[in-house]
């Protein structure tokens, strides 16, 4: 491809942000511009996300608006999912799913912000997810290449560290280690003083740990409470549940149980209450409408949001995903659905305003 001016446009997780970043470096590399709107560009490469039919949706119709007029490349999850020749004979695939991710030189998207992406794919076999289909089983990093990206983004001065892959809860398990040792690890470097002699002051950054399977968790839940302690790590636990209701964990094929969430959360905001510590936040998602989820399952969900009262809720309406086991269950109808979704939100906004 000669040089040419390119376009990037992501979607989906801080994963693919940094993806993004990395492919950048990469796109100059080879002597194309990287331009900041689809007017100025030649080329428009779409890294693409696998979650959900309304992304896929958006995807789609984002291709449609520019395909007869500009060359369009598309990485990603999506293409792993979709046969997207199909439908756009023309477009080219870049696989990105391989990218090597750590130790990489990039174009920040925002200066202050380093994301490091600590693992790939999952230990998880949900009926629902495509993403487990798009990025495989888990592969953690090793632990002497994230302090290396690590010490890297002190060193440039980023404010905040993103923590992040599919599932944080399961790193290192397949490299003998977990979560809570890397983060021991992490948080008593200070960088490698290229800047000086000094090098940085510790806690010039802050670190924001990313989603973590509540059953994970639960293998080294008391160590990592002690490290959330330090004053590097902000307090934000993303725990996903899903449902309040054990029966459709267990059709979901989630491995744990809705009193493995309630444990995690009591534990952590006894340790850290909100009237001490002003960014202390329980983000959790909830997937409404299942196939098989009846309105006992859905009011067990709404009791266990009234229970604990996260802080962040993200609510997502089911969607059948292709190549997943759930895609052969028969769809609830779209009206529960989204009266189910209204509830859920109407609880959630009832005592968000409180906190």
């Amino acid at each position: 491809m000669k040089s040419q001016k390119l376009f990037i446009k992501t979607y989906g997780c801080q994963a693919n942000i940094n993806d993004s970043e990395i492919l950048a470096n990469q796109f100059e590399k080879k002597g194309h511009r990287i331009v900041d709107s689809e007017d100025k560009a030649d080329v428009i490469f779409i890294n693409s996300c696998t979650v959900k039919n309304k992304t896929q949706s958006k995807i789609l119709s984002y291709i449609q608006k520019y395909f007869n007029n500009k060359k369009i490349i598309i990485g990603g999850c999506l293409i792993k999912t979709n046969n997207l020749k199909k439908q756009f004979p023309k477009i080219k695939i870049l696989n990105t799913i391989n990218l090597k991710r750590l130790n990489q030189n990039l174009i920040r998207k925002d200066k202050n912000i380093s994301i490091i992406q600590i693992s790939q794919g999952c230990l998880n076999e949900c009926a629902y997810c495509a993403t487990r289909i798009a990025k495989g089983k888990l592969k953690s990093y090793p632990i002497n290449k994230i302090k290396k990206e690590f010490e890297k983004a002190i060193d440039d001065n980023c404010k905040i560290i993103y923590l992040t892959s599919q599932d944080n809860g399961c790193w290192g398990f397949d490299i003998g280690t977990n979560l809570a040792e890397l983060l021991e690890e992490l948080i008593s470097l200070k960088g490698r003083c290229v800047r000086g002699n000094h090098g940085l002051p510790s806690g010039d950054y802050k670190i924001r740990i990313g989603m973590i399977n509540p059953w994970h968790m639960l293998k080294f839940l008391d160590k990592l409470i002690k490290i959330y302690e330090s004053e590097k790590i902000i307090k934000f636990l993303h725990i996903p549940i899903q449902s309040g209701s054990n029966k459709v964990l267990k059709e979901m094929k989630r491995t744990g149980k809705v009193e493995d969430f309630i444990l995690i959360a009591e534990k952590f905001r006894k340790a850290f209450p909100r009237t001490k510590y002003k960014d202390s936040t329980i983000a959790t998602d909830i997937i409404v409408g299942y196939p098989t989820e009846t309105e006992e399952d859905f009011d067990k969900t709404l009791e266990l949001i009234k229970k604990v009262k996260p802080e962040v809720l993200n609510i997502s309406a089911f969607s059948s995903r292709p190549k997943t086991q759930a895609k052969n269950l028969k769809p609830l109808p779209s009206e529960i659905i989204k009266s189910r979704s209204k509830k859920l939100n109407e609880l959630y906004l009832s005592y968000r305003k409180s906190l």
